[in-house]
């Protein structure tokens, strides 16, 4: 690990004098010198070694649009409306980090922490105060140790980044997070990522064995100096409630030189509603080596010209395609896959199959860190735990139906390695007793308030109608999917109160712990946002 020296050597007085002669700040900042003594105290800080001047963006720096889009998944957050950061600080060396944690406490400025920029409520780059944002994309390396079957990952490097490097080295190894090789790794996994591996192998916190961060003293940790309880925190509660994390070590895992996917649709004039009730009492339970993601949608019925329910079910078997032919023909005919079905591949290529990219494509496509394309979206989460009745089936076909196709629902199964580890190995408490987890999906690509209030509306109406068909007391929710309608404090500044009410949904009874790891390493609330994990009451932040 990287130590960082204590001295620091000061830039020059015509580049503190360039740098602040061109600064504007928002209206709301313009009141108070602080934006520009935070400012001064970034460069005073900066190395002459790794100067940190090229890594400050302005909003008079004719960059800081592309830079501060760059980063922006969610088209709700894109808009000249949203309010913008004064400041971005692209963080090319761990020093920046360092600096920006000192300087931002020090003149109290609210920082946000971005890597990929995937969080679908665009925590990381959106605040209703006054705020810098730390983007950590260019924070990127991966070095891969096969000898080992280890690496460490920067948390600005994006999911197809790891996997594409974990190839050039490996044909037998992979790593199990999340299918869109766009996502960052920084969020990812400090919130519990998942993957259609997980039912061998669990999520990609039970795949972590070290990490590096900036703790809020501006100390460059790992796992032995931040101790095993804010090592816990960072590996499934969030990272950027409690630091900066810097890169996470991962544990590789062997996967078969061939694997087997498929796609398969099938309608309500299909039996659909039969499959799907049979894929509730199998997904969770067949061979850990087989996942089966199950999507409910609404299409035309061609030959009636009215709509219908869908249900599609992709695959990913760590084998060969007679295997898993075998394996369904025994524990799932209903679905009746054929061999001529399937598609043998690497496990590389796997992951452009999940991502809906063509599988010859080269495999450089997953260094491409732009998704294939940007859209306005709102998601929410559940958590089943018993099978739905036929009679409960039909009756959300009758309901996505009713609402037009405009939310879409996906089912990832789990059971396998999910239900063998316990559910405090990890701030992550969703383990056994999970049948399967549920996204709801409202995708649009039209421009204003009418429809973002539209798609969320008929998210939260199909999200109410699931209620008695999901967990409650309380009603479970996935910390990666954050819903800001499980409840927020207001930047964070509320509480204990307030975090509870959201705490408890992502984090059930870890959230206790977390709060107290929090109190004890951030007493003051410096590491916040609207989800953020509260300090105890009796701290005053």
């Amino acid at each position: 690990m990287e130590v960082i020296p204590s001295h620091r050597i000061q830039p020059s007085l015509f580049l503190i004098t360039v740098l602040l002669s061109v600064i504007e700040f928002s209206a709301s900042a313009a009141n108070s010198t602080t934006p520009n003594t935070f400012l001064r105290c970034l460069l005073n800080h900066s190395e002459s070694s790794h100067p940190i001047h090229s890594a400050i963006f302005t909003i008079n720096n004719h960059s800081f649009s592309s830079v501060l889009q760059a980063q922006i998944r969610n088209l709700r957050f894109n808009t000249s409306t949203t309010q913008k950061p004064f400041l971005i600080v692209t963080a090319l060396h761990v020093s920046h980090v360092q600096a920006s944690v000192i300087c931002a406490k020090k003149h109290k400025l609210l920082m946000k922490i971005r890597s990929g920029g995937h969080d679908y409520e665009g925590v990381s780059y959106v605040a209703g105060d006054p705020f810098f944002i730390l983007d950590m994309f260019s924070l990127r390396s991966i070095e891969v140790d096969i000898d080992d079957e280890t690496a460490w990952v920067q948390t600005g490097a994006t999911l197809g980044e790891v996997y594409y490097r974990i190839g050039e080295k490996s044909k037998i190894h992979g790593f199990p997070a999340g299918v869109c090789p766009s996502v960052g790794v920084g969020g990812h996994i400090s919130g519990g990522g998942y993957g259609n591996m997980m039912r061998k192998y669990g999520l990609t916190v039970d795949n972590v064995i070290d990490a590096q961060m900036v703790d809020v003293e501006g100390r460059l940790l790992d796992r032995k100096s931040m101790g095993e309880d804010l090592f816990w925190a960072i590996t499934g509660g969030g990272g950027s409630s409690f630091g900066v994390i810097i890169a996470y070590k991962i544990k590789l895992v062997r996967v078969p030189d061939t694997v087997t996917v498929f796609k398969v649709a099938k309608t309500l004039e299909e039996n659909a509603t039969d499959i799907v009730y049979k894929w509730q009492h199998v997904a969770s339970a067949i061979s850990h080596d087989l996942f089966i993601r199950l999507i409910l949608d609404v299409v035309n019925d061609t030959q009636k010209g009215t709509k219908t329910g869908r249900a599609t079910f992709v695959a990913l078997f760590l084998g060969d395609s007679k295997s898993l032919v075998s394996l369904l023909s025994e524990k799932f005919p209903q679905l009746v896959v054929k061999q001529s079905d399937s598609i043998e591949t690497s496990w590389l290529r796997s992951v452009l199959f999940f991502a809906d990219i063509n599988i010859s494509e080269p495999v450089e496509i997953l260094l491409d860190r732009q998704p294939k394309s940007l859209i306005y979206l709102k998601r929410k989460s559940d958590y089943v735990k018993k099978p739905i009745s036929k009679a409960g089936l039909e009756g959300i076909w009758k309901k996505m139906i009713e609402l037009d196709n405009t939310v879409k629902l996906y089912f990832n199964p789990y059971g396998g390695r999910m239900s063998e580890i316990p559910s405090t190995a990890t701030p992550f408490p969703h383990r056994a007793g999970n049948l399967w987890k549920i996204q709801y999906q409202a995708n649009w690509n039209e421009a204003g308030k009418q429809f973002v209030d539209h798609y969320i509306k008929m998210a939260r109406v199909l999200h109410n109608y699931m209620t008695p068909f999901v967990s409650n007391n309380p009603r479970q929710a996935f910390f990666n999917y954050r819903d800001f309608d499980l409840g927020i404090n207001y930047n964070g500044m509320n509480s204990y109160t307030e975090g509870r009410v959201y705490g408890v949904k992502y984090f059930k009874n870890n959230f206790n712990r977390l709060v107290e790891i929090k109190t004890k390493v951030d007493p003051h609330n410096f590491f916040r946002n609207e989800q953020s994990i509260p300090t105890l009451p009796h701290v005053k932040s």
